[in-house]
């Protein structure tokens, strides 16, 4: 089983504690990966309106010149990443955990929703404000709800569903599963019957996997 990389650079630390110092602590959940698949709430999907363009993302939230995507490949490099100009990370090294690849260049990196942005959509983001869509998909609170993993993983999976599409590492997709379904649970949304059951099955393989989450505000 694939244990998940642990953001702790202190650099990438610092750099995120702002954008979440003015905000109340709040209680962070932990449940076995069948309970929190059965916590997850039941409700059709409906893709109407969708547009990329409704979830600004990649952006400066803490104005420190880092935009969310540097904010992550800073934060998941297992050596002191290489930074260029005000903000432009060139070197490091990451691990993609879908498939188990070592990268030292962040071209051949993608940073993946985990759960994709029109699947959110999906799932309950079509009522959100925009403000709050914005806040889904710069989501540095959390360490399971952005990604950095290879640029061909990332786009198999496309805005699928575990119903649709795993990792193709199998001892990676206990850890997806638990990722998934905490960033739903993290952030209110949805699952239809479908992804339900695809993801009750994978929960009757994973053993005492652990979903851990902390509801967004």
């Amino acid at each position: 089983m694939i244990t998940k990389t642990v953001r702790g650079l202190a650099s990438a630390a610092l750099a995120i504690l702002p954008l979440f110092a003015a905000t109340p602590a709040q209680a962070v959940e932990a449940l076995p990966l069948a309970d929190a698949v059965q916590q997850l709430p039941l409700a059709a999907e409906s893709r109407e309106g969708y547009q990329r363009t409704s979830f600004k993302h990649w952006v400066d939230e803490d104005r420190d010149s880092c935009n969310t995507r540097m904010e992550v490949l800073i934060a998941e490099s297992r050596v002191e990443p290489t930074i260029e100009g005000s903000c432009k990370v060139v070197a490091g090294e990451w691990f993609s955990y879908y498939d188990a690849a070592t990268l030292t260049a962040p071209g051949g990196l993608d940073i993946d929703h985990m759960v994709p942005l029109a699947e959110a959509w999906d799932s309950g983001a079509s009522q959100w404000t925009a403000e709050r869509r914005q806040a889904y998909a710069n989501d540095l609170g959390s360490e399971r709800s952005l990604v950095a993993v290879t640029a061909k993983t990332n786009r198999s999976k496309s805005d699928q569903d575990p119903a649709e599409w795993l990792p193709p590492l199998a001892d990676a997709r206990c850890t997806y599963a638990a990722d998934w379904v905490g960033t739903k649970l993290r952030w209110g949304l949805t699952v239809d019957h479908v992804e339900a059951d695809a993801l009750a099955v994978l929960a009757e393989g994973c053993g005492q996997e652990t979903v851990e989450f902390e509801p967004a505000s």
